[in-house]
């Protein structure tokens, strides 16, 4: 493989069904709201069919998968590593992704028998966002389904938090660090969701090693990767495990660290209605920005801007074009 890519990217492949539900119903259902929390998938045939009838929206997602795209739409070259059933929902996602010129280990790896994970999505009025997850085949997600030679290729390999609840998953999460640590190129990590964090630090630790070149987080994570409820003392702790990082704060903006100094950038004031997919735009635009010759701080506003926008409609990205037009101005 003689092609470079601008990030490489590893991560859960689920395809999201997205509903909008009151935070009253999540409770009658008994969902904790704005969080992932992981699910069978006979828990998750039951929500469904006590939904049947709402509106609900299908599509490609993940963490990972989303920053890849969202980078690719930006005029980036990016590569995914996932696992999918030979189903049709692990072809819809594999057409999802070629559609939008993402590089994959699915073309070089045949999909096994199984069943290709699935999320559901809640978005509550507030625009927050709810996670059930039914990990499938990603469950068994592995060294097998790693790159070598494209990793290798990669200015940075991102790694999505999530893939640390598999003793496989956080397996290949290290492994993948390592080759591009080996290969002379950079790592990304985010800490994806506030569960993560809570009941898994000890193995994002692990994935993070001696320390990572950048770090995404929201603030809830940042604060409890340090145990503390001053971002101050949270900052200082990130500091020890990256040499630069992002701390995502909804309408507060974002704090860029980037090696030498905090950078505070504003958030875009928008009326936001569903948040799915926020911090993995945020993480696209920023990633592209860091691989194309932006400073932190410009790559900072870009992520801002293109959060606010994607906040503003249902769904965890936008159009191509709309994506484009954040880099005019």
């Amino acid at each position: 493989m003689t092609q470079h890519y601008d990030v490489y990217g590893l991560g859960n492949a689920l395809l999201d069904i997205e509903l909008e539900v009151s935070p009253e119903l999540l409770q009658e259902l008994g969902i904790d709201k704005g969080v992932m929390t992981l699910i069978e998938e006979d828990h998750q045939h039951k929500i469904l069919k006590h939904l049947e009838g709402q509106s609900m929206k299908r599509g490609g997602g993940g963490s990972a998968a989303n920053t890849m795209i969202a980078l690719s739409q930006f005029g980036g070259k990016a590569f995914y590593s996932c696992k999918v059933a030979n189903d049709e929902d692990g072809q819809v996602y594999l057409g999802d992704l070629l559609r939008f010129n993402v590089d994959t280990n699915l073309q070089y790896h045949a999909p096994e028998a199984g069943i290709t994970g699935k999320c559901l999505v809640f978005v509550t009025p507030d625009a927050d966002r709810t996670m059930n997850t039914f990990l499938g085949i990603s469950a068994s997600f592995s060294e097998a389904e790693l790159v070598p030679d494209a990793i290798a290729q990669s200015k940075y390999t991102y790694i999505e938090g999530y893939l640390v609840t598999g003793a496989a998953s956080k397996a290949a999460a290290i492994q993948a660090r390592d080759l591009a640590k080996a290969a002379g190129q950079k790592i990304a990590l985010s800490l994806s969701d506030l569960n993560m964090v809570k009941f898994f630090k000890d193995g994002l630790l692990e994935i993070i090693g001696s320390g990572v070149d950048f770090l995404f987080a929201n603030e809830s994570e940042a604060l409890k990767m340090a145990d503390t409820e001053d971002l101050t003392v949270a900052v200082d702790y990130l500091k020890g495990l990256a040499k630069g990082f992002a701390i995502t704060r909804g309408a507060k903006g974002s704090v860029i660290f980037d090696g030498q100094e905090i950078i505070e950038i504003d958030a875009v004031p928008v009326k936001a209605v569903d948040t799915v997919g926020a911090g993995d735009m945020y993480a696209g635009a920023v990633l592209y920005g860091l691989t194309h010759g932006m400073s932190y701080a410009q790559a900072g506003e870009l992520g801002s801007k293109a959060a606010a926008k994607l906040v503003t409609s249902f769904g965890p990205r936008m159009d191509t074009k709309d994506t484009r037009s954040l880099l005019d101005g």
